[in-house]
């Protein structure tokens, strides 16, 4: 038997994907009561956090996620405690999401039960991303970026569906928002981004449904919407090569599609079932054949799809509670910044 030698030395951090790093902090400070002991910005807009015990040495960071990062997912990191019961019947007179009953297996295993952090409460399965969808017959120049939508040339183009009836609306706003230097609390250039592009004339109406069936028909330029809208006209509904999916090189949001186990529901297991084949490669292929990405990441997509989702790292995931916090913010901001009534 050969031993290999390994330059490593020890386990420093755990990273966790954080939709919200201020509410995870407040979890892991406040309620956990683990010490803040890195929170510096890096990147574009990007904030670099590390919490640990208070006597610990290995450390979990709390970062934002990539695209293809999954939240809501068992982490499988063990903490300890001098007192397994009394710190259970802590976390569950805090709130906090917790296994009912601290589970005994004998040993060796330890005594051990699970909890929730804010972003473990729901799955996402899939994720949509926001695109222009363009009709090749009606547009000569296909637009690749924000930037390009406000050029002379695009005049009477453009769709997209109103923020304040629509979810896609309000997620379209968050995209040019990023793709114009905001982030989920800056809104302040998407605002300024849709006043220069109503100003510019190229919108050719704004909608309160969707207008999948005009674009189909032909009637419709430039749609931004969701991609897997485009694909499905392109190879589902015959228009082929008179479509193209841009996503906007700048920036995009991709927003997650989520469902939950319904509490006190009849058959439970069956319900985590589901849950569980959903999020293997073989159920998050499923979903893929309608076009729309996988949430777990590493999945293997299948070849008649793989081509037709190509790698977009500019694609930034939509933290969905604090949109829905500013829902109000940007039905304001968006209607002030286009004149909308």
């Amino acid at each position: 038997m050969t031993t290999t030698t390994s330059r490593i030395a020890e386990i420093n951090l755990v990273i966790i994907p954080s939709t919200d790093q201020d509410r995870s902090i407040e979890f892991y400070v406040q309620t956990l009561g683990f010490e803040k002991r890195t929170d510096v910005p890096f990147g574009d807009h990007y904030r670099w956090v590390e919490v640990y015990p208070p006597s610990g040495t290995t450390g979990i960071a709390l970062a934002p996620p990539r695209e293809q990062d999954a939240v809501g997912v068992q982490t499988g990191i063990s903490l300890t405690t001098d007192d397994i019961d009394a710190t259970h019947a802590q976390l569950q007179s805090s709130g906090v999401d917790i296994d009912a009953e601290v589970m005994r297996m004998g040993e060796p295993v330890p005594p051990m039960f699970w909890f929730r952090d804010p972003d473990g409460k729901w799955f996402t399965i899939h994720t949509l991303t926001v695109a222009f969808i363009v009709n090749t017959k009606l547009v000569k120049n296909v637009p690749q970026s924000w930037a390009d939508l406000l050029k002379p040339e695009y005049k009477n183009t453009i769709v997209y569906l109103d923020p304040r009836s629509t979810g896609v609306g309000q997620v379209v706003v968050f995209a040019a928002n990023f793709g114009n230097g905001g982030d989920m609390n800056n809104l302040q250039p998407g605002f300024d981004y849709f006043t220069k592009l109503q100003q510019s004339g190229n919108v050719l109406r704004v909608l309160g449904t969707t207008p999948y069936a005009q674009f189909v028909k032909g009637e419709i330029p430039i749609w931004i919407s969701y991609e897997n809208d485009g694909l499905k006209s392109k190879y589902t509904d015959g228009l082929g090569d008179a479509v193209v999916v841009v996503i906007p090189k700048e920036a995009s949001a991709a927003a997650p599609y989520a469902i939950s186990l319904v509490e006190k529901g009849p058959n439970p297991d069956a319900g985590k079932l589901w849950l569980n084949f959903i999020m293997t490669d073989m159920g998050q292929g499923i979903f893929a054949q309608g076009f729309v990405r996988p949430s777990v990441p590493g999945v293997k997509l299948p070849d008649n799809v793989a081509d037709k989702l190509p790698s977009a790292p500019q694609v930034r995931p939509l933290d969905v509670k604090t949109a829905a916090a500013k829902k109000a913010d940007i039905d304001k901001g968006w209607a002030a910044a286009t004149g909308s009534k």
